[in-house]
């Protein structure tokens, strides 16, 4: 299921319908052999802030989360972020938008790029040439020098969670 919250309207995820996400959602879960239901939120930066706060403890937005569960999973991503990556990174919204799926999507099927060395990125790039999408996350934080850490969107930092422990989230860092 992808839900597009009131605060992101069809004006800020142009070239992308519900339906067209829910097909990729369904594509990705599949590549990435994630089981069960997964559930995918798409909200503006007010929600990924307290999302970010309530389970990571960390008041900033984020780009995106992911809820692992025993079958499948939710994973939130913020609109706001997504468009501003896709203007930095010179891609579509949907695009970014779809490379945050897949992202969150191989965290839901148990991959850990900060502590895997470099399964999840390999694994990544290639589901990646296959939807034929640009640059992943962990592609751009690899990419940059540790100088541009700080001014550059990108993964930096994973937790997991498990249906035992709901107060921690897979997260990733903001422009903001």
């Amino acid at each position: 299921m992808v839900i597009f919250e009131k605060a992101v309207s069809a004006a800020s995820t142009p070239g992308l319908t519900p339906a067209q996400m829910q097909r990729f959602v369904r594509q990705a879960q599949t590549l990435a052999k994630v089981k069960g239901e997964v559930a995918v939120l798409i909200s503006g930066n007010q929600r990924l802030r307290a999302l970010n706060r309530r389970f990571r403890r960390k008041n900033k937005p984020t780009d995106v989360l992911s809820f692992p569960r025993p079958s499948g999973g939710d994973i939130a991503i913020s609109a706001q972020i997504a468009r501003d990556n896709a203007r930095l990174y010179g891609h579509s919204i949907a695009e970014e938008l779809k490379i945050l799926v897949l992202h969150g999507m191989l965290h839901l099927a148990g991959y850990d790029h900060e502590s895997d060395n470099g399964r999840m990125a390999r694994v990544e790039a290639r589901l990646r040439a296959q939807l034929k999408l640009p640059a992943s996350l962990i592609d751009r934080a690899q990419s940059r020098g540790k100088s541009a850490r700080a001014t550059l969107p990108a993964a930096v930092a994973t937790k997991k969670t498990t249906a035992r422990k709901p107060k921690t989230a897979v997260r990733h860092r903001s422009p903001q």
